[in-house]
């Protein structure tokens, strides 16, 4: 691969990060559900950073958060990063009726909560924020946008409660629910995948059969040179002896 091509992953690396911090803020005033990358689609799993902000004045610190899964969601597993100092626990709970997924899966018990809880002497302080990664699928195919009712726990017990749905004028609320946007689902990603698949590989087999094809004639070429260079030589040579032998019968 050419400098030139690593360069551009470079920077194609460098511009998603800028994009994802100026699209999300250093810090955010409040709770956000936040996508570093491809947006996750309908029916796919997805790979998502919550951002906690610990908003109260010293010496109030964030001691818990806990992050809601709708169950109708019928999300089947969940995985969690670790966080230095902090514990994550996973929520499932039975359904009262199984979710059938696009595959044919059938989702009986799906997760409806995760739960960080901070080890005495890491709570968030007044100018902390932390990230809490999950990554958890498959999707629902019937929304077009996922939203995890958050609950931030304090030291001195007050919970703030970040629920509260986007109204349709746009204008956020004081305690806006985060939430992800879904794409549509494209089988033509999958299928162009393939087909760009097929045609290098149809691309590496003519041109094996075109090298292969050229070795043999130029194989076969080799040959028939080497038999008309057999074939003169064997002419000069008995061309040589006939001269020598008249040379010898007229001395």
């Amino acid at each position: 691969m050419s400098q030139h091509v690593f360069k551009r992953a470079g920077f194609l690396v460098a511009a998603v990060g800028v994009a994802g911090l100026l699209g999300t803020g250093v810090a955010s005033a409040h709770v956000t559900a936040n996508v570093y990358g491809p947006q996750p689609t309908k029916g796919g799993y997805a790979a998502i950073v919550f951002r906690v902000p610990s908003e109260e004045k010293d010496p109030i610190t964030t001691t818990k958060v806990a992050v809601d899964f709708k169950a109708d969601y019928g999300i089947g597993s969940v995985r969690t990063k670790p966080v230095p100092g902090w514990t994550a626990e996973v929520t499932k709970s039975k359904l009262p009726t199984p979710i059938t997924k696009d595959n044919g899966t059938q989702i009986t018990e799906a997760v409806t909560a995760v739960t960080w809880t901070a080890q005495p002497g890491n709570e968030l302080k007044a100018t902390d924020y932390q990230e809490f990664s999950v990554s958890f699928g498959p999707l629902p195919t019937n929304v077009d946008q996922v939203e995890f009712p958050a609950h931030q726990t304090y030291s001195d017990g007050k919970v703030v409660d970040w629920n509260q749905p986007t109204p349709a004028n746009g204008e956020e609320p004081e305690h806006p629910t985060p939430a992800v946007k879904l794409a549509a689902k494209s089988e033509g990603d999958e299928h162009g995948m393939a087909a760009n698949t097929a045609a290098t590989t149809g691309e590496h087999t003519e041109a094996a059969a075109a090298s292969d094809t050229t070795a043999r004639w130029l194989g076969g070429a080799g040959l028939l040179v080497g038999a008309i260079g057999l074939g003169v030589g064997a002419g000069a040579t008995i061309r040589a002896r006939k001269a020598t032998a008249k040379s010898g019968g007229n001395s």
